[in-house]
């Protein structure tokens, strides 16, 4: 189960961050992962006692829908929908990133566009066959995501090791509270994952114990390798704000080899990253439509191979058209804070628990709603750090939400009616 969380957790989206980070906050940025550990640290706990109570799989969806009813359920849907569709997006632009610094032409207008529907199209295609094809695909060099990045910390440390400098508070303080909260919310994409690890909940031995324990755990090994991997980089190329910043620190202690085989790791990464959410996400909306809840033509199963067709060549469509239409930090930012909807509704289910059921038989997580209270705060002050194109995308979803739970309530009471008019 550790292992499980590391595995949610540690992405390609953080091939991507340190240069930003260091746009943002100079040599203070490893401590912003320290910071973004224990803020994410404040959801995961609720977030684990609260799965302790589900035995059936549907995540964050299921627990709004469940605790607070079926209006609240669709509205936490669309947000998990349109994290996925986002964070697809995103790594499909951070693809772009890495692919156009050896083929500059793929950065660039229609190639670029090409480039995109290549990237989505092919684990979309592979899906479209089999979900065995597509669970292979994702499964594919998962180790090449962590590997690159153990290589760089071990090579920095040995290099830099007796020539550490201390951060001083002015370094800190200088860059202010707007550029510090803006760092979070990006770095709440590169913590965001765990809610994967922790849906099978009830069927996980002990949970009790074993929740717990694992998020603890593994959240202590993502937040030590990613503070390792930002200052090495600091060390290493200063505060480059590069958006290659990870290739061009593998080069500074590599050489020319270390950059191409960090741009290679990213590509592999960031594959298998779209590849996994290619055969996961799209069964989300299929589970919707099966449910009542979206058009039923999303709940079709291919006659032949017998997977979800509609649901995946949706999703690839919505996928591709915000890729091309966002660049990786802004859809970095609208991922991040549409997760935090969702852990919105976690902490807060947390908290109804409590009150409806205090005697369940389930994980009790010490000053629970405490956490409930800081994780909920936290992720508001992020979400209200949004820029206004990423608000109104926010909006959107919430108005389509709605009218989804208008439309599907009304239908479920015309199909209710008996003949004479009566229910």
């Amino acid at each position: 189960m550790t292992g499980l969380v590391i595995n949610c957790i540690v992405g390609s989206g953080i091939f991507g961050l340190p240069g930003e980070l260091n746009r943002l906050l100079g040599r203070a940025s490893p401590i912003a992962m320290i910071a973004a550990g224990l803020l994410m640290a404040s959801i995961m706990a609720p977030a684990a006692e609260v799965a302790s109570q589900f035995s059936e799989p549907g995540g964050a969806y299921l627990y709004a829908r469940k605790v607070f009813g079926r209006f609240v359920g669709l509205q936490i849907g669309w947000f998990s929908l349109l994290s996925c569709v986002a964070a697809a997006a995103a790594i499909a632009n951070l693809f772009v990133v890495y692919l156009a610094g050896e083929l500059p032409s793929a950065g660039r207008g229609l190639m670029r566009a090409l480039v995109l529907l290549a990237f989505v199209g092919i684990p979309a295609s592979v899906n479209h066959f089999g979900v065995s094809k597509g669970a292979t695909l994702s499964s594919i060099l998962v180790i090449s995501k962590i590997l690159p990045l153990g290589i760089i910390i071990m090579l920095g440390l040995a290099r830099f090791s007796g020539r550490l400098q201390m951060i001083h508070i002015a370094e800190i303080v200088a860059p202010g509270w707007g550029a510090w909260l803006n760092a979070l919310l990006l770095l709440m994409f590169a913590y965001q994952g765990f809610e994967y690890a922790i849906i099978p909940g009830g069927e996980v031995d002990n949970p009790r114990r074993t929740l717990p324990f694992s998020l603890a755990v593994g959240l202590a090994v993502v937040v030590t390798i990613y503070t390792l991997l930002q200052f090495v980089t600091v060390a290493t190329v200063g505060t480059s704000t590069s958006a290659r910043s990870v290739a061009d620190t593998a080069s500074a202690l590599i050489g020319p080899a270390g950059g191409i085989l960090t741009t290679i790791a990213v590509l592999m990464s960031t594959g298998g990253a779209n590849s996994s959410l290619m055969l996961d996400s799209p069964r989300l909306m299929f589970s919707l439509a099966a449910e009542g809840e979206f058009p039923k033509p999303l709940a079709r199963l291919h006659p032949r191979f017998r997977t979800p067709s509609v649901a995946i060549w949706c999703f690839a469509a919505l996928v591709w058209l915000l890729a091309v239409s966002g660049g990786f930090f802004w859809l970095l930012a609208v991922t991040a804070a549409a997760s935090m909807v969702m852990y919105i509704s976690i902490c807060a289910a947390l908290i109804q628990l409590r009150r409806t059921q205090p005697q369940a038989d389930a994980l009790r997580v010490r000053l629970g709603p405490v956490l409930s209270g800081i994780g909920i705060f936290m992720s508001l002050v992020l979400i209200a750090r949004l820029e206004l194109s990423q608000a109104l995308l926010m909006g959107v979803t919430v108005l389509i939400a709605a009218a989804n739970w208008w439309l599907a309530r009304t239908t479920a009471a015309v199909r209710s009616l008996k003949p004479d008019g009566t229910t």
